[in-house]
């Protein structure tokens, strides 16, 4: 696959979060939440509660990333970047769909995994690191690939989705 080291080093980070996650959590958990950890309710409870998160997670960056797709490729660039800013679609909601979605998803797999420590825990910081990410690195980069062009959708367009409509938008349409 041919992909920038941007988009590589994301990956890596995005799976030492989720597999780091789990590994911290069920050490925590066996060591501090061991009745939790082990009790049928919490985890029938929590297994609705992931699937849902989850599937809310994977439909806003879906959204977003078929947006990005269609609208912000010209040319022969590599896998998963953009040439384009795309200002229409959901991306008139949010600058950001893609990873405000997938900031759901430390969540989704602490809860469908039933991990207490993680829930908890672990998936709030995970969110609040991705979070920190988009507004350092992905705003940088875009006001460099995009220029004053950037400025101006930024000074338009909110970070996340402030509205009903966004909302329904970026999860269930």
């Amino acid at each position: 696959m041919k992909t920038t080291a941007s988009v590589v080093i994301r990956i890596i980070i995005w799976i030492i979060l989720i597999f780091g996650g789990i590994a911290l959590s069920l050490y925590l958990d066996l060591k501090y939440f061991k009745s939790l950890l082990f009790n049928p309710y919490f985890h029938f409870i929590t297994l609705i509660l992931g699937f849902f998160a989850l599937k809310l997670a994977f439909h806003a960056a879906a959204v977003g990333g078929r947006e990005l797709k269609r609208k912000g490729r010209d040319g022969d660039i590599p896998r998963l970047e953009t040439n384009r800013l795309v200002t229409s679609g959901i991306y008139e909601c949010t600058r950001h769909p893609m990873l405000f979605g997938l900031m759901l998803l430390p969540l989704g797999v602490a809860l469908f995994l039933g991990l207490p420590s993680f829930i908890f825990f672990i998936a709030p910081l995970e969110a609040f690191f991705i979070f920190i990410m988009v507004i350092t690195l992905e705003e940088k980069e875009a006001y460099i690939k995009f220029g004053d062009d950037y400025l101006k959708y930024k000074e338009k367009t909110p970070l996340f989705p402030k509205t009903k409509e966004c909302f329904k938008k970026l999860f269930f349409d």
